[in-house]
């Protein structure tokens, strides 16, 4: 899972590619159209588009002549999961961390022969 998970973060660290899965959200795409918004050669766009289809983000079929774009969002399922796993936990109250560690640190001492 770990390859996967650093396929699909490495995908979004781009802006051009998080573009292009915000287009694909309203629906499939010819590569032509996903192109369109963009100053870059279809080339360029073809090998973001490769990144995003090698981290399972997006799906391309031929349809004739014509190459679609599909956004595939189950892909993002254990990215998302993962990423939850740190909002589970709950903020530290560092004063009250500090006060514990103080009355530890009192009685501890106190009990320790001299």
């Amino acid at each position: 899972m770990s390859a996967r998970l650093d396929a699909v973060f490495s995908a979004l660290a781009d802006p051009t590619r998080r573009a292009i899965l915000s287009m694909l959200l309203e629906d499939d795409m010819a590569v032509t159209d996903v192109a369109d918004p963009f100053s870059m050669s279809l080339a360029a766009i073809s090998k973001h588009l490769a990144i995003l289809a090698d981290a399972g983000l997006i799906s391309q079929e031929k349809r004739g002549r014509v190459k679609w774009c599909k956004l595939e969002p189950d892909a993002l399922r254990d990215a998302s999961a993962w990423m939850k796993g740190f909002g589970q936990m709950e903020a530290l109250d560092f004063d009250a961390f500090e006060k514990f560690l103080e009355q530890e640190l009192e009685g501890g001492a106190k009990s320790l022969p001299e």
